[in-house]
C-alpha cells in the first residue's frame, strides 16, 4: 500500500528534526523548541536582555524564548502572550490574547507599571504552502509588532523581531528605520540554512 504524499512528507520532517543538532540540544537541556538556540545567539550578539529588565515576549507558545529570558531576568519582569494556551513557566506571566487587541496595551500597562526595555517576536504565520503568501503574511505580523512596540517600549528599548527575506523585506525595513534610530539584522546559526527567515535588532525609538 503507497503511503500519502502528505505521510511522506511529515516522515522527512521528523527525520530532519531527530537529525537536527539543535532540536537534539533543546531537547537534553529541557528547552520547549530548538528556537530557543536563536534567542541565546541573539542576546550573545546584542546583549539586549539584562537582570533587571522588563520583557515582552509576543507569539511566545511553546514557551522557548521565556525559558531563555527567564534564565536572565532576575529583577525585571517578564510577560508571555499567545493566542495559543501555554504551560506556566516559573516566573513568568502568560497572557492569553492577540497582541492586537484593542485592550492588551492596557493588560501590558497594568502588569508592569511602566514602558518596557526589550519586545520579543518570533511569529511567523501558519502556513499555506505558498511560501510568498506565506512571507508576506509573517512579515505584516512583524510590520505589526513594530508599530505595536513604538508604544510600550521605553526611549531605550529594544525590539527583536522575526522577518523573512522576501519581496516585501525592504518595506518592513523602511517602517522600521522610521520608527527606531538603529535597524540591524542578524541570522542566527541555529536558524536552518533553507529558512528564508533572519532577525531585526532595533533599538533607540525616534521622537516623532
Amino acid at each position: 500500500m503507497k503511503k500519502s504524499k502528505k505521510s511522506k512528507k511529515s516522515n522527512t520532517w521528523k527525520i530532519k528534526q531527530h537529525r537536527d543538532q539543535f532540536f537534539k540540544k533543546s531537547k537534553t537541556l529541557g528547552y520547549r523548541s530548538r528556537s530557543a538556540f536563536k534567542l541565546i545567539e541573539l542576546n550573545n550578539k546584542f546583549k539586549f536582555i539584562k537582570k533587571n529588565s522588563n520583557l515582552l515576549d509576543i507569539g511566545a507558545f511553546p514557551g522557548g524564548w521565556s525559558q531563555v529570558s527567564s534564565k536572565i531576568v532576575t529583577n525585571g519582569k517578564i510577560l508571555s502572550l499567545d493566542i495559543k494556551k501555554m504551560d506556566k513557566l516559573e516566573n513568568i506571566e502568560f497572557l492569553q490574547c492577540n497582541f492586537l487587541e484593542k485592550d492588551t496595551k492596557d493588560k501590558i500597562f497594568n502588569f508592569f507599571n511602566d514602558k518596557l526595555d526589550v519586545v520579543l517576536s518570533d511569529m511567523a504565520a501558519n502556513t499555506t504552502g505558498n511560501k510568498s503568501l506565506d512571507c508576506i503574511r509573517t512579515n505584516q505580523l512583524c510590520a505589526d509588532v513594530i508599530v505595536f512596540s513604538t508604544k510600550i517600549l521605553k526611549k531605550n528599548g529594544v525590539l527583536v523581531s522575526k522577518i523573512f527575506m522576501g519581496e516585501d523585506f525592504l518595506e518592513v525595513k523602511e517602517l522600521a528605520k522610521s520608527r527606531f534610530k538603529k535597524v540591524l539584522f542578524f541570522k542566527p546559526e541555529s536558524s536552518r540554512n533553507e529558512s528564508r527567515e533572519t532577525y531585526l535588532h532595533c533599538s533607540i525609538l525616534k521622537t516623532l
